[in-house]
């Protein structure tokens, strides 16, 4: 009866808390995420190695008690830029996301609430975009702008942007024909301030609902770019550049790219177990 009690209390106060955690593949890709991010804090205390020092005459090293990952080319321990690979690629998915949600929420719903030319002119552009598959326009777009992680960043944000605005557009079209729009409409309040108060807010659910989702694509689009020379450059730590460079060692040296494909491919899949938590929450269409 107690344990019955504070369960409709949790209901009532944290409902959102209480849905989330009904999913058990959410609450294991929370424990995931939340695993890579600790061991990422405490990297520094866990490990004695500096994440880029050279040191040769310890290349190669297997597995063991004092390199635990192992060591690469140059004696580096696997272990230490890992988790400091795993701040940068999960700094920068999250950051990458969050960028390109805004822009595109200010742009969706300015395009579907005003209408008009600027709507075809913003939508066209748009479909310019969404024609080309995502990975080859970052690529491509990475290898025009040069090959660093600021670049590849600014790729990958332009890639996902039409995402958002296509979705921020749909929600306002039906939000402008609400009732409080109207309101607002007829006692004159300017079409921006309408945006502002009462289009992007409404129109906001189906946007965290999307950036959860993809913030785990975005991690492994970083990773592949940094895969491909086009991302992070060496001795960066970062996952993808980790594994182009140890790829070509499977054979002889298997813990090298392993271990870093082992954690990019944790954290992805954390994330996008996390993200179908919250959009079963958010939208209750799609749960199953």
């Amino acid at each position: 009866m107690v344990s019955k009690a504070l369960n409709t209390q949790v209901k009532k106060s944290n409902p959102f808390w209480y849905k989330l955690k009904q999913n058990k593949m959410t609450l294991v890709g929370i424990a995931i995420l939340l695993l890579i991010v600790l061991l990422s804090i405490l990297v520094p205390f866990l490990s004695p190695y500096e994440p880029n020092k050279v040191e040769l005459v310890n290349k190669f090293q297997p597995p063991s008690a004092s390199h635990w990952f192992g060591t690469d080319e140059v004696g580096r321990d696997i272990f230490t830029r890992i988790f400091y690979g795993a701040i940068l690629s999960l700094g920068l998915g999250i950051l990458i996301i969050f960028v390109a949600a805004l822009i595109g929420i200010i742009i969706g719903s300015i395009s579907g609430y005003i209408g008009g030319i600027v709507d075809t002119i913003i939508m066209r552009l748009v479909d310019m975009v969404l024609a080309f598959p995502s990975l080859i326009l970052a690529m491509s777009l990475a290898a025009v702008l040069g090959p660093n992680i600021q670049n590849a960043m600014l790729a990958i944000a332009i890639v996902k942007v039409p995402v958002y605005i296509r979705l921020a557009r749909a929600e306002s079209l039906s939000l402008k024909e609400k009732l409080f729009v109207k309101s607002a409409e007829t006692f004159g309040i300017n079409k921006m301030l309408i945006i502002i108060k009462h289009i992007i807010p409404n129109a906001i659910s189906p946007v965290i609902i999307q950036a959860t989702l993809d913030i785990g694509d975005t991690i492994l689009l970083i990773a592949t770019l940094g895969f491909l020379g086009l991302g992070a450059q060496p001795p960066t730590p970062e996952w993808g550049a980790m594994i182009s460079v140890g790829w070509t060692y499977l054979l002889t040296y298997w813990w090298y790219p392993v271990f870093p494909g082992l954690f990019l491919f944790l954290a992805a899949g954390a994330l996008n177990l996390i993200g179908d938590g919250i959009r079963d929450v958010l939208d209750p269409k799609s749960a199953r």
